[in-house]
């Protein structure tokens, strides 16, 4: 099964993440964003970081998701690569762990920084059981 892809957007990248669940298809939309960011076949998962994050709708909820583990690069240069994420739909809460290491310029392939994410063209798909996750971030 395909983790993520990327699509066209006029100034920013577009994203389609997969998974067989919910949980999935956000850990696979995190590593779609770090992926625009470095090769994170190359980032060693040597630092953890617990995230918590609620939301009003499940858009909410992966928007906020993204936006917590790009304030982690943006304040610390920690880029992640493993995920492990538990969404409980009817409280829309997620906790999570993320992990990761700081950017070494040395070992890390510099490609385009995400400033931010968005909520243009954002929509979660569950089609037969399978979820499609489809977002544009901001670079």
């Amino acid at each position: 099964m395909q983790k993520f892809e990327f699509f066209d957007h006029t100034a920013d990248i577009g994203i389609r993440a997969y998974g067989k669940d919910l949980n999935e298809a956000f850990e696979n939309a995190a590593l779609a964003v770090f992926e625009v960011m470095t090769d994170t076949s190359k980032v060693e998962p040597k630092e953890m970081r617990e995230i918590k994050v609620d939301g009003y709708d499940l858009e909410n909820l992966l928007y906020r998701w993204i936006e917590s583990l790009l304030v982690y690069y943006d304040s610390e240069l920690l880029l992640f690569s493993k995920f492990d994420v538990n969404i409980d739909e009817k409280n829309l809460t997620l906790e999570a762990k993320a992990w990761g290491e700081k950017f070494n310029p040395d070992k890390h392939e510099r490609r385009t920084v995400v400033k931010a994410m968005t909520y243009h063209e954002m929509n979660i798909e569950n089609e037969n059981g399978y979820y499609i996750l489809t977002f544009v971030v901001d670079i």
